[in-house]
């Protein structure tokens, strides 16, 4: 994996360290062992949610959270971090001492600056009662508050991978919105399947909610943008599109979804490659 800590030279210099806000009884007995991958040699930061000691910590990720997320009206409630996020699942991330950050991240997270170590990263994800499921709760990192030149290349990316891998996830589950560039970066885990594609059920309707088999044999394409070859042999169109900007046509492919017409699924490549408003091309399993 050369190439990839070329692009992401952070990554394992020993100044920025995963972490895993768990609480004791949901720590991973064996982290790591079921995707073989070099990535991630540093030994993760163990947190405990359940620690007064932890606080702070915590209120680091409510903060980036919040900042991320509130001016769509999405912010996490606390209630909701807790009972529905650290007490059954956990979080992920990456953190780094106060003193080793660029300036703009330090004014960013200067409310901190006391911490030992301060989070630039958290990514959620919850078991499911579907057994070897996980739901991918919630992502984001300081990246998203930054100018490009103090952001961390690939922070949000790498912090799901890790999580992923520290907690040997085969299939992960996940919500996000037709037209958000955080489908760019969500379908590069495994190859994408449509679990459904209109959610009136959710507070935003036009939401896509998607299944991967988790496969890092691919996530390296995400940094070398080059085309997914395993994808091409085993998928062909399906003759849908999806019309990210159109009710009507994600309520179409749902009924197609709802009728058992796929599975279908959507191309990494292609939605990397197209502006987010642009007609997504439906994929299925070749035949034979």
């Amino acid at each position: 994996m050369i190439s990839l800590f070329e692009k992401v030279d952070w990554l394992n210099q020993g100044i920025i360290r995963p972490y895993v806000f768990v609480r004791e009884e949901n720590q991973i007995a064996h982290p790591g062992t079921l995707h073989k991958l070099n990535w991630f040699s540093q030994h993760a930061l163990i947190k405990n949610p359940l620690h007064l000691s932890e606080l702070d910590f915590a209120n680091a990720i409510y903060y980036i959270e919040e900042r991320a997320f509130g001016p769509a009206n999405m912010a996490m409630p606390r209630w909701v971090f807790y009972d529905c996020a650290v007490i059954p699942g956990f979080v992920a991330g990456f953190a780094a001492h106060y003193n080793s950050l660029n300036p703009e991240i330090q004014e960013l997270m200067k409310p901190f600056s006391h911490l030992e170590w301060v989070p630039l990263s958290l990514f959620i994800i919850i078991p499911t009662m579907h057994k070897g499921e996980w739901v991918a709760h919630n992502l984001c990192s300081v990246n998203s508050l930054l100018s490009k030149a103090s952001q961390l290349y690939g922070l949000g990316f790498l912090s799901k991978a890790f999580g992923l891998w520290y907690a040997n996830v085969a299939q992960c589950s996940g919500v996000t919105q037709w037209g958000s560039p955080a489908l760019k970066l969500h379908s590069h885990y495994g190859h994408l399947e449509l679990l459904g594609s209109y959610a009136p059920v959710h507070s935003i309707a036009r939401t896509v909610t998607y299944r991967v088999q988790v496969n890092p044999q691919v996530w390296e394409l995400f940094f070398t943008k080059e085309e997914d070859y395993s994808f091409l042999e085993n998928y062909e169109k399906s003759g849908a599109l999806l019309d990210p900007t159109s009710e009507v046509s994600m309520i179409a492919l749902q009924n197609k979804i709802q009728n058992k017409e796929g599975p279908f699924y959507l191309s990494a490549n292609e939605i990397g490659r197209k502006g987010l408003k642009e007609p997504l091309e439906i994929y299925r399993k070749k035949m034979g």
